[in-house]
């Protein structure tokens, strides 16, 4: 007998974040909502209340308003999972550990993830950690991908999302569980590949900002794009071997949007660098996570089992880590790129 496919009426947000905000903003779209309001757990007790009283969140996003009789807050995540068949994680991936690490019941549960990063100090990229430390099936978890920015979604712009799951058929049903007149989604098997490709897009974010923060021009730009994009499909393939076309929206247009939009918060902090502020200084003066800075470290770790060719990520890495001169690294990997 077939096993019954899992439910996804009960959407649980974990995250409160610009982008879980956006997420929680596009669930209420849904008439399901209605019936069964999405479940948003806010870590911090004075943000939960004043988007409480308000429909508001104070930190991000804060002209948006949320319809508060479709959102059921929670200040324990405990409750979130128990009360929820989908879960949406969409914390910074420095903190996706601390988040979920003691909550139970997560095997049970279909999870989509949305965070762009390398989990915990083993790199894990998000579906590795859920499936070897959380023990959720892999047919269980997803990925919610770009290209998209929350705030362009909080203004309800035309976006395209890719939802990427093992099981495409749950991928395809809670895509359509966010398609909207002015959103638009697609679905792939491709977990594993989208994963890595958007850590991949942060790195290369960064070295787009630090580029434009010495002046190069879009000329040295846009060469050094089109490099980082060689880069991540020789990395996906000698990581996880499978048909996938790099050119599409999920890989390339991901891509892009992070490192030329101005929203791309890792675009800001290698303009920073890029302008003489020392790394330690241009994170701690933006105050909000840069998935670059880690993810330059984690793929820098997982590359030397694999050994591949990648001056772009490898200059961001020595820029941020080993606090080369941005301009040295720059004029390397320009004789090396073309």
């Amino acid at each position: 007998m077939a096993s019954k496919a899992p439910s996804i009426t009960r959407i649980g947000i974990i995250g409160s974040g610009s982008w879980a905000t956006a997420l929680a903003f596009l669930f209420t779209q849904h008439e399901d909502a209605a019936e069964h309001p999405v479940r948003w757990w806010i870590r911090q007790p004075e943000a939960l209340a004043h988007i409480q009283r308000t429909g508001h969140n104070p930190h991000y996003l804060r002209s948006l308003s949320l319809n508060r009789d479709r959102i059921a807050l929670h200040g324990d995540v405990q409750e979130v999972v128990d009360q929820s068949d989908v879960l949406v994680l969409a914390v910074p991936s420095a903190y996706v550990d601390s988040a979920i690490g003691e909550v139970r019941g997560l095997e049970k549960k279909v999870v989509f993830n949305a965070v762009k990063g390398l989990v915990t100090e083993d790199h894990h990229i998000p579906a590795r950690y859920l499936n070897k430390v959380k023990g959720v099936p892999y047919g269980r978890i997803g990925l919610i991908s770009g290209p998209s920015h929350a705030e362009e979604v909080a203004r309800e712009n035309w976006t395209y999302l890719t939802l990427a799951c093992p099981n495409e058929r749950l991928a395809e049903r809670l895509a359509e569980r966010m398609r909207t007149h002015w959103l638009r989604t697609e679905t792939t098997d491709d977990l594993f590949g989208i994963e890595l490709a958007a850590v991949l897009k942060n790195i290369y974010a960064v070295a787009a900002g630090i580029a434009h923060g010495l002046g190069l021009g879009d000329n040295f730009i846009a060469v050094m794009m089109s490099n980082a994009l060689k880069e991540t499909r020789r990395f996906l393939h000698a990581i996880n071997e499978t048909a996938r076309d790099v050119n599409s929206s999920a890989y390339l247009g991901d891509l892009l949007v992070t490192a030329y939009s101005p929203h791309s918060r890792n675009r800001r902090l290698g303009t920073m660098v890029g302008r003489g502020y020392r790394v330690a200084g241009a994170l701690i003066e933006m105050d909000m996570v840069a998935e670059g800075y880690p993810a330059a470290l984690g793929i820098h770790a997982i590359n030397q089992k694999f050994d591949v060719p990648m001056p772009v990520a490898e200059c961001v890495y020595r820029i941020l880590h080993e606090k080369i001169a941005p301009s040295i690294e720059m004029r390397i990997l320009a004789d090396n790129i073309h």
